[in-house]
């Protein structure tokens, strides 16, 4: 009895079809885990692969999540006023997906396999599925996920001891998914909903990935290369020169020409020549990404940021431009102890979400500026932070223009002011550099939001949270009580 009930609740037990078939993937639909190198022809000197990747098969998982969904779908047909009959046309079902990687994940105690101490997750959200009408001309929608960042929301497809930083190994995991994934983008599922069978068509949107995963999934250099965005060509010298103007173009499409520009160097250039006619692309991309910006990782980048910023104006360092590392050290620590001491802000090895959230308020700006001498140099953080908590909101929320339109209508404004305060008072700091995901945010927001509709929806928050879920199921506690190095 307990494995018939077992049966049922593994994904794929649900019968469905595809038509037409899918390329290189077997028809069978009860298929439950397997392994993730299964289509990959071992080799002599492969190291216990058999540990190293467990995934549910891409349409399987699919098909599963479909089924969870049932209800809300026929649900959301009823509330639309749409009779089941009335929709020739199939589904289209909008995913998101995201990948991450996960440093130490090594059993603290207890001899599981020997396997390497890092791991990367792959998972996708059924972020949004919308049905043309017979005879209407616009989509509607009859499902949308209310909570796209909650783990819960947020499907594993694919879970590999393997480091992110390895690309090979990575791109070998990940290969037989988006074959999987390329094959169902040609082909719709037909799958049985409230008793009736039904087609639904799929797209995809690899959006939750930080900045290293898409660089390395793009064929990009490393995020410290002076081609300092993944969505448009800019260098960092000219993207601390001008801050707010630039328009996003780089694609996949466009990688996947850059590098075959970069292997082939038709113009029999030099290196650095080369390099700049490709801006920064040197790998094959591998994997289709969509260009946008990961707010998660930007609320955390820009903290990190406002941190560096405090400890320079506790020192005045735009007076006398070369401190020393005792100088730095001392106004560091006397910025964790006045955190500590007024916002019971505890020091962290590495900045984390919840720390960025606490420090990126008024409340701390104004701790902070106890410790500033001069008020014309307060002023000039509070305005900073004011501005950053005006521009913050739009690519938090998950609907910005239900949720925040004043700041959505502002943000270009508020994005050019903030960009002057930085040119100006805090010159000392942006003169020719300028971090990544700062520039993101200054220049790329508005146009990503008129483009999607939302950023924050479509962050890599979900598989986040489910990586503190992982850590748990592996009895993992790592990364936790560690001071501040």
């Amino acid at each position: 009895t307990l494995r018939a009930v077992e049966k049922e609740l593994l994904p794929g037990y649900h019968p469905f079809e595809w038509q037409p078939a899918l390329k290189n993937v077997s028809a069978s639909c009860q298929v439950g885990i397997i392994n993730g190198l299964s289509g990959w022809v071992a080799s002599v000197d492969d190291s216990l692969a058999d540990t190293i990747t467990r995934r549910f098969r891409y349409d399987v998982a699919l098909v599963s999540a479909l089924k969870d969904l049932e209800e809300d779908i026929i649900e959301g047909l009823s509330k639309c006023g749409l009779e089941d009959s009335a929709c020739t046309s199939g589904f289209s079902v909008m995913i998101k997906e995201s990948c991450d990687g996960m440093g130490d994940v090594s059993e603290k105690h207890g001899g599981g396999p020997p396997v390497p101490e890092k791991a990367v997750r792959f998972s996708f959200t059924i972020m949004s599925i919308s049905i043309l009408a017979d005879g209407e001309q616009e989509e509607v929608t009859i499902f949308r996920e209310p909570k796209p960042n909650s783990e819960l929301s947020c499907k594993p497809l694919c879970l590999m001891f393997v480091d992110e930083s390895d690309h090979e190994t990575l791109t070998a995991v990940l290969g037989p998914v988006i074959a999987e994934r390329n094959a169902m983008k040609q082909s719709q599922l037909i799958l049985s909903m409230g008793g009736l069978p039904h087609s639904f068509r799929f797209h995809f949107r690899g959006t939750g990935y930080d900045e290293k995963m898409v660089r390395e999934m793009e064929g990009l250099e490393a995020s410290g290369s002076t081609y300092i965005c993944t969505l448009c060509d800019s260098t960092r010298a000219e993207a601390s020169h001008n801050m707010v103007l630039h328009s996003i173009t780089r694609s996949h499409s466009e990688n996947l020409e850059r590098y075959e520009i970069w292997r082939t160097n038709p113009f029999s250039e030099s290196a650095e020549e080369l390099r700049d006619r490709v801006k920064g692309v040197s790998a094959k991309p591998f994997m289709e990404t969509q260009p946008t910006l990961d707010a998660l990782h930007c609320d955390i980048s820009n903290a990190t940021e406002f941190y560096k910023i405090f400890q320079d104006e506790i020192g005045e360092v735009f007076q006398r431009p070369n401190p020393t590392r005792e100088e730095r050290r001392g106004w560091r620590a006397a910025l964790d102890k006045q955190l500590r001491r007024k916002m019971k802000l505890k020091p962290v090895m590495r900045m984390n979400g919840n720390y960025a959230r606490r420090l990126m308020t008024k409340e701390a700006v104004d701790v902070v500026c106890d410790l500033v001498p001069t008020e014309e140099r307060r002023e000039a953080l509070r305005e900073l932070m004011e501005l950053y908590l005006q521009m913050k909101p739009v690519w938090r929320a998950t609907c910005p223009t239900n949720e925040c339109p004043d700041q959505l209508c502002q943000y270009s404004f508020n994005s050019q002011r903030f960009a002057d305060l930085l040119s100006t008072a805090f010159k000392y700091r942006y003169n020719g550099k300028i971090t990544n995901y700062l520039h993101k945010t200054l220049a790329h927001v508005p146009e990503i939001i008129e483009r999607d509709g939302s950023i924050g929806a479509w962050a890599s928050e979900g598989n986040e949270s489910a990586n503190k879920l992982f850590r748990r199921f592996r009895k993992m506690n790592a990364r936790q009580s560690k001071a501040f190095e």
